[in-house]
């Protein structure tokens, strides 16, 4: 396929186009054999032999202005045409062949002959030559007279000729005169306009006469001169009309528009205000059967096409694609055809498509497959700058005292953007192209989570890490809230977009609270798990906390911790042992210290977004209470009194008022675990093992994760319950609870043996 220079280099804006139907004259041709030849026929022939001979008389009158006009030179032209008018003539009174245009001068009757009284032929050619359109009646009756006389035969065929020539060299004029007029139609006053108009309506109706006497008429020696086409002619000037405004050289205009999309805004402003002109200023001149606006209308459509056609023939870049079906598909339809002014009038007329239907879906097709290819590299470009940023080390931007990317506003601008330049075509592609982008965005997401989570693995030791981490974070906001404002709702938007947003925004959190947990935990920047084990008495749940499994990793590295920082750690015991060190002696000491060292840790969550900090606060709460339930199932605290065991429900009750109230004071939403403790608590209250059961299903339903061996865990502190009765307790949880709704896990995240 051929190749082609970029059209178009920018989006059509507005420019001015100078003049409206200005159209420059072009010569015009004969609209019949008949008329031609006349020009050439007449060299033998006498001016009166067309004039029947009452009427071939030169009155006094006529005379005089002979006299006057003898002695002006002849001009040269059209004019000459007529010398076979000055041949043969014996009276040296000859007036001039032509004369300057001008109005029509006050006499009489044309030519000066007084009315009633046809004018000779030289007196009608000099009426024609000077713009008197009212030569055309006598005109029409001189011809009606040499068919009558053709008709009688009284005339030889020699003679008949040489005067039917004459007929058709004074049509010729009057052809040119009116058409001449037609050409520039908002040039010419309205009065001369509706002359022309008048004298072309009247060959159009003599035109239909001639033609249906002809059908029942047999054959005659005058050469057939109609229909003379007279409007077909006019038709034929306004496509010339047409071509020749719109293939105009557009003025030069703003920079940065290439020539080719300079001519496109030509052609479409010229049409437009062409046609406004057209129906605003022609139409109620024109006689409605000669469809001025339909003419002009099909003309300037038919050119505009031919255009298109001709460019959508070469091999198109991106951009060319993309201009050539806005025009096709919004520019012309919405701002031409419907435009205010011209839509009740070219509605109607059914002008159709500027291309056919196959070749706009081709075209459709290849601007789809490059525009999303263009917006996949815009994507890559952008997540690669972004890391760069990184590893680099560079700090984030703060924004209104939050840690702020502008990676998700770069990606939803280049994705709407893609997006809307498919609308700004039509808004059927509009929605085939956001399908089409969605798919390329979640792609975009997976890519981002594994170059982050690259990131989270190895810069630890980068000062910018933390900030860049919360940077990130907050990112996902954006990305959410910009897709649920863009595109669907929130409980529309699809897995496979929020999904590796949710598992960035988890594998951070986790990076976040690793030395707040490692504090309350272990003691120790890096040593065994089992180790952390016996000294904690617990299983390392930071990196497991919302993936709802089971830690397997077999070190615990506390980052960011120097060596000092280490050595001072060890000699603390980890805070949540003391629990369990002291049988439940003090536990609300222990909860005390615990929430303290929690608190001096939050400010370092600052800078993330208030809803992202309340989830990392929901993430603490759950670690509290989690880590509170591992104490209580040590099996190391067995009670054989009731007195006993309702003292250690009270502590419970109090440690879980103000685990609560403290979570609840820093901004954790999750009141869905202020039950965990308080019923537990009950459940070692209770000495009735009915009452347990109760209590036991009741909490089942809250927690569906808690199980048999969490629930024998629990009971193994109150001593005084018999196996029997345990057994029977036991068996409340084989019961179906009918819990079959999603639910968050708390017991699923705690390990017993």
């Amino acid at each position: 396929m051929l190749k082609m220079m970029t059209f178009f280099q920018g989006l059509p804006g507005q420019q001015p186009v100078s003049g409206t139907l200005d159209f420059p004259r072009r010569p015009q041709k004969l609209s019949s054999t008949s008329e031609a030849e006349s020009e050439a026929s007449m060299s033998e022939a006498s001016s009166e032999d067309l004039v029947p001979p009452l009427e071939a008389e030169v009155t006094p009158d006529r005379g005089k202005e002979e006299a006057v006009k003898k002695k002006k030179k002849k001009p040269k032209g059209l004019a000459n045409m007529f010398s076979v008018f000055t041949k043969g003539r014996k009276k040296k009174g000859q007036p001039s062949s032509a004369e300057p245009e001008g109005p029509p001068e006050s006499a009489p009757g044309l030519g000066g002959q007084p009315p009633g009284q046809l004018p000779t032929v030289e007196e009608l050619k000099a009426d024609l030559e000077r713009g008197r359109l009212e030569a055309a009646r006598p005109l029409l009756a001189l011809e009606r007279e040499l068919q009558a006389a053709a008709a009688a035969g009284g005339a030889s065929q020699e003679e008949l000729v040489r005067r039917q020539s004459k007929v058709e060299a004074l049509y010729a004029l009057l052809r040119d005169q009116v058409l001449g007029l037609l050409r520039r139609p908002l040039e010419t006053a309205p009065e001369r306009l509706r002359q022309a108009l008048a004298v072309l309506a009247e060959q159009e109706r003599e035109d239909r006469q001639a033609a249906a006497a002809a059908a029942g008429s047999g054959p005659s020696v005058l050469a057939a001169t109609r229909p003379r086409g007279w409007l077909q002619l006019w038709r034929r000037d306004v496509a010339q009309a047409a071509e020749e405004r719109l293939g105009r050289q557009p003025a030069e205009g703003s920079e940065g528009r290439s020539e080719a999309e300079r001519i496109f805004l030509h052609m479409g402003r010229t049409m437009k205000e062409d046609l406004e002109a057209v129906v605003e200023r022609l139409k109620p001149l024109f006689p409605a059967e000669f469809g001025v606006v339909a003419a002009y209308a099909e003309s300037y459509h038919e050119h505009f096409a031919a255009q298109l056609a001709a460019m959508a023939q070469f091999e198109l870049c991106e951009r060319d694609t993309y201009m050539l079906l806005v025009w096709v598909q919004n520019l012309y339809p919405n701002d031409i055809i419907n435009s205010p002014k011209l839509a009740h009038e070219l509605q109607a007329l059914g002008l159709g498509s500027l291309l056919p239907a196959g070749q706009i879906r081709q075209l459709e097709a290849t601007f789809l497959s490059s525009e999303v290819a263009s917006v996949k590299e815009m994507m890559a470009r952008a997540l690669d700058l972004e890391s760069q940023r990184w590893a680099q080390d560079v700090a984030p931007q703060r924004l209104d005292g939050h840690c702020h990317s502008e990676l998700a506003i770069d990606i939803i601008q280049i994705i709407s953007q893609g997006q809307a330049k498919a609308e700004s075509i039509n808004l059927e592609l509009g929605l085939q192209i956001k399908h089409m982008l969605l798919v390329e965005l979640a792609a975009f997401l997976k890519s981002y989570q594994h170059a982050f989570g690259e990131f989270l693995e190895r810069c630890k030791q980068l000062r910018n890490y933390r900030a860049n981490v919360i940077a990130n974070i907050n990112n996902c906001l954006s990305f959410r809230t910009s897709m649920e404002q863009k595109w669907q709702t929130s409980q529309d938007l699809p897995s496979h977009l929020l999904g590796p947003l949710s598992e960035l925004k988890s594998h951070s959190f986790d990076t976040l609270l690793q030395n707040l947990f490692g504090d309350l935990k272990v003691a120790g920047a890096s040593f065994p798990v089992e180790k952390a084990e016996q000294r904690a008495g617990g299983t390392v749940a930071g990196r497991v906390l919302q993936r709802g499994g089971t830690a397997d990793a077999k070190t615990w590295h506390v980052e960011g911790m120097d060596a000092a920082s280490c050595q001072e750690a060890g000699a603390v015991q980890p805070l949540f042992k003391k629990f369990t060190q002291t049988r439940w002696a003090a536990p609300t000491q222990t909860l005390e210290e615990i929430l303290s060292t929690v608190g001096k840790r939050l400010p370092e969550f600052s800078e993330l977004h208030d809803c992202f900090r309340q989830e990392l606060m929901e993430v603490v709460h759950l670690h509290l209470v989690k880590e509170y339930i591992i104490r209580l199932s040590k099996r190391r605290l067995v009670l054989k009194t009731a007195e006993q065991q309702e003292e250690l429900a009270g502590h419970i009750l109090a440690n879980a008022q103000l685990i609560q109230v403290f979570c609840t004071q820093n901004g954790s939403p999750a009141a869905w675990l202020h039950h965990a403790l308080p019923t537990l608590a009950e459940i070692i209250r209770l000495q009735d093992p009915s009452a347990i059961k109760i209590e036991v299903a009741t909490y089942a339903t809250s927690y569906p994760d808690f199980s048999k061996g969490h629930l024998s865990a629990i009971l193994a502190i109150k001593g005084n319950l018999s196996n029997s009765d345990v057994k029977s307790i036991r068996s409340i949880l084989d019961i179906d609870m009918g819990v079959h709704q999603p639910f968050k896990s708390l017991f699923s995240l705690i390990k017993v043996g």
